[in-house]
């Protein structure tokens, strides 16, 4: 196992650096500059190369790149353009409330989808089955932001059930009852869609291992219903829902972008697209680095849980 952590940790360097070097000569590819957003229409030209200097825009890409990799090394991800503050403040300032809402969500999709999913198997072609199906389909198949102005539509404008934006109330206590309050909507919009992938993944693994031999052993051997299930037969399930989980990280930081856009959620989703519009460029490659982390992350996570859930499974 040490041998094979070791190795996955030596792999994080490559794919790093070609992750970023890719992003960030895309980046630098698209059109305008941020220059054009920080200069007024009366700007000399001498004042603008003088900006360009200073932000190290005149500068080939190839040298930018460079610069840039040498202070990520170092522990310096730069200064954002907008705000003139350091980019590992700018982004750590908005990562927990993204972790609110993206755990959240995850952990309320999985405890909708696991007891679905398997009484779904357990009762195949059935009218809870069906139902199930049906459910699971509109979750994955609804997008975020339809689904995320149906909400507002109904339990904000005509019920006044749920805030419709923000995090907390503005000049409130900022307290645990209120964010919950706020995190309501868009937790609801990212947990439909986990669960209506989980359910039908669960269903599917559940139906395989339910016509195993072992467990047809153990019903005639008086095992009890509860165990053979809970036990046996959902443990074996529980490799497809660890890969489930693992993969689920970088849909819902895609997913964060949108829910956290419509109802101006303050997390790293937002301002992906408030950075998007400035053309800040730091921030953007910082929050580049920080998402291919967390998907190597969780790549790593999920193996070892393979291991943790199928005895049988070894890394050397």
């Amino acid at each position: 196992m040490k041998n094979y952590l070791i190795r996955r940790l030596l792999m994080v360097i490559p794919i790093l650096f070609g992750v970023t070097f890719i992003t960030f000569f895309i980046i630098y590819l698209a059109p305008g500059s941020p220059l054009d957003l920080m200069v007024g229409p009366d700007t000399t030209p001498e004042a603008r190369d003088a900006m360009a200097r200073s932000l190290g825009l005149d500068a080939p890409v190839y040298r930018q790149y460079l610069a840039w990799l040498g202070n990520v090394v170092r522990g310096n991800l730069g200064y954002s353009f907008s705000s003139f503050r350091p980019v590992t403040q700018v982004i750590g300032e908005r990562i927990p409330a993204t972790f609110m809402l993206m755990g959240s969500a995850l952990l309320i999709g999985i405890l909708i989808a696991i007891p679905l999913g398997v009484l779904s198997a357990l009762k195949q072609h059935s009218v809870f089955d069906y139902t199930a199906t049906v459910l699971a389909f509109f979750g994955v198949s609804v997008p975020n932001f339809f689904l995320g102005l149906g909400l507002i539509f109904v339990f904000s404008i005509k019920l006044k059930l749920f805030p419709s934006s923000g995090m907390f109330t503005l000049g409130g206590d900022k307290s645990a009852l209120d964010i919950m309050h706020h995190l309501v909507l868009p937790c609801t919009i990212l947990a439909a869609g986990i669960a209506g992938r989980f359910i039908r993944y669960i269903r599917s693994a559940m139906l395989d291992i339910l016509q195993q031999d072992y467990l047809r052993t153990a019903a005639a051997k008086g095992v009890p219903f509860v165990t053979r299930i809970g036990v046996h037969a959902f443990r074996n399930a529980l490799l497809p829902l660890i890969t489930l989980v693992g993969l689920e990280i970088p849909s819902l930081l895609g997913g964060a972008v949108i829910s956290e856009q419509i109802f101006s959620w303050p997390g790293i989703g937002r301002l992906t697209i408030d950075s998007i519009l400035v053309r800040d460029y730091p921030v953007l490659m910082g929050l580049n680095v920080m998402t291919a982390g967390m998907v190597i992350l969780s790549s790593l996570i999920t193996d070892l849980l393979y291991a943790a859930a199928d005895p049988r499974i070894k890394y050397h």
